[in-house]
């Protein structure tokens, strides 16, 4: 017994010195390293316009750099600084360079960057109300005046707008919940529609879900199809609605009830809707009423994709493109692509929360507790897929908080006025066409055809892919491409928070410049 005695003192001493040796949360530690993170940050954000938007590295060039194995020692932190702007920073795409024009653009501001940086620090777990009734609530509020700004209806609301400004905080179903992304806004919700569907039709568990259809229009993203596959849909019975010129490429309600009701006529469910606000090719915008009432003859759960463009709509000229959101299920935006709050931000809202719990719901023993026994509160562990959460409702509110409505919405407009001098440049050169009206600030073009006298349709798509291939190696500009009724065209969106007009500007220039050489001919 001595000895035992003996051998755990000298363990305990042994654990003793060694946290004393090791405190990785130590408070000066942490400011020194904080501090120098944010000198790091301020010279990223001084020189990121002066340096090529894409790397030119290969693949496995990163494996090359750095150690293979990982360090068995400790190591000063400016060892680690110092690799990452001599390995990282060399290799990252730079996706807050003011020449970046590629893609739906991932927006961020002073705010968000220090409320995510004290969501990290507090590294709070919010699965239930009790495991940070602070988070909890201000997820809830963020959400709330998000909802105010997109004039939701009280229905989405977590309290009725009434009840906020009474100061009475009445609860109703509806509410909101910060995801990490639109795909798994459609996950969530596509599994509660699949349920709901099979009790609407007497399904003995998941024997009917076989018969379940679900419906979106061609343009619609194609992680919608990807979500579909994992909440379990037949391949087969994922309807995909052409679109055309017609519409501008926005779903045709008249297709999507004839879809729905070809498929009840031959003894399938219609489930879901998918309507996107802003589509990733286009910027198409799907009817939302219409299709709305499509699916309310059939039941069908709708859903309101707005991932991009349903920031613009805080702004009254674009409020419209939500109307009849009144009448839908559900809707997500990301205010981490346009409304300055870094990644990852994704708002859900249902109009009643309990079709999401009703699916998604765990009540482990270890985590009940009066405030979720009582009904009083809904645990946000139970309208996601897993069950862990990050705070990501302190750097929403920060944004919201420190900018307000008026800055946020000057924000908006400022990137469709810039979208617009570019739109109206294109315009105005003979050799290029804008392929389809430009919505809020991306501008779909191309070279075309008939820019040369012998120039046809082929020859078009080569010079716009060569067009890109230069515009994209010179490191001033990086655009991306999708085809639009069968055309190859390119994407130019407007929206890097460091942006403003004299970027788009010189990349107008640079455009021009290098069309010039490619229909004169000359090598790059």
């Amino acid at each position: 017994m001595g000895s035992l005695s003996g051998t755990s003192s000298s363990l305990a001493a042994a654990f003793d010195a060694d946290s004393e040796r090791f405190q990785p949360l130590n408070a000066d530690d942490v400011r020194s390293y904080l501090h120098k993170a944010v000198d790091f940050i301020y010279d990223y954000y001084k020189s990121v316009e002066s340096v090529p938007v894409l790397p030119s590295v290969e693949p496995g060039y990163l494996a090359r750099q750095l150690k293979s194995a990982p360090p068995n020692a400790a190591a000063p932190f400016d060892v680690a600084m110092h690799e990452l702007r001599e390995a990282v920073v060399p290799g990252t795409t730079h996706w807050a360079s003011p020449n970046f024009f590629a893609f739906f653009p991932a927006t961020n501001s002073a705010a968000a960057i220090a409320g995510e940086l004290v969501a990290s620090a507090m590294n709070t777990v919010g699965f239930t109300w009790q495991a940070n009734p602070a988070a909890a609530e201000l997820e809830a509020l963020a959400l709330d005046w998000l909802a105010q700004l997109l004039l939701l209806p009280d229905s989405f609301m977590n309290r009725p707008c009434s009840a906020v400004v009474a100061g009475r905080g009445a609860g109703t179903r509806g509410g909101g919940v910060i995801l990490g992304t639109t795909s798994e806004a459609m996950l969530v919700t596509l599994v509660a529609a699949r349920d709901a569907a099979l009790r609407r039709s007497g399904s003995d568990g998941v024997a009917g879900i076989t018969r379940l259809t679900v419906y979106a229009a061609d343009q619609t993203h194609s992680t919608f199809f990807k979500a579909c596959r994992l909440a379990g849909f037949d391949p087969a019975n994922v309807r995909s609605i052409p679109t055309g010129a017609d519409t501008d490429y926005a779903l045709d309600p008249a297709r999507l009830l004839e879809a729905m009701r070809r498929d009840a006529g031959a003894g399938l469910v219609p489930t879901y809707v998918c309507v996107t606000v802003g589509t990733t090719s286009s910027n198409a915008v799907d009817p939302v009423g219409a299709a709305a009432d499509a699916a309310a003859e059939f039941g069908a759960w709708v859903h309101v994709d707005a991932a991009y463009a349903g920031s613009a709509c805080i702004c009254p000229e674009f409020r419209h493109h939500l109307d009849g959101v009144e009448r839908v299920d559900s809707l997500s935006l990301s205010p981490h692509k346009w409304l300055l709050t870094c990644l990852d931000c994704t708002c859900l809202w249902v109009r009643d929360t309990r079709r999401l719990t009703d699916s998604l719901e765990t009540r482990p023993e270890y985590l009940r507790n009066h405030a979720t026994e009582s009904g009083a509160v809904t645990d946000l562990k139970d309208m996601q897929v897993g069950v862990g959460r990050r705070f990501r409702g302190l750097k929403l509110w920060m944004v919201m908080r420190t900018y307000g409505a008026a800055k946020l919405r000057q924000h908006i407009r400022s990137d469709v006025a810039i979208a617009k001098v570019f739109e109206e440049s294109v315009r105005a050169d003979h050799r290029f066409e804008v392929v389809v009206p430009r919505n809020f600030a991306l501008v779909c073009f191309r070279i075309r055809p008939s820019a040369t006298a012998s120039m046809t349709e082929e020859d078009a798509e080569v010079a716009n892919r060569e067009l890109m291939e230069r515009l994209n190696k010179s490191g001033r500009a990086f655009l991306a491409n999708t085809v639009i009724g069968g055309k190859f065209v390119l994407r130019f969106a407007v929206g890097s928070t460091l942006q403003e007009e004299r970027h788009v500007r010189n990349a107008w220039d640079l455009i021009k410049m290098t069309t010039t050489e490619i229909i004169n001919g000359e090598v790059d």
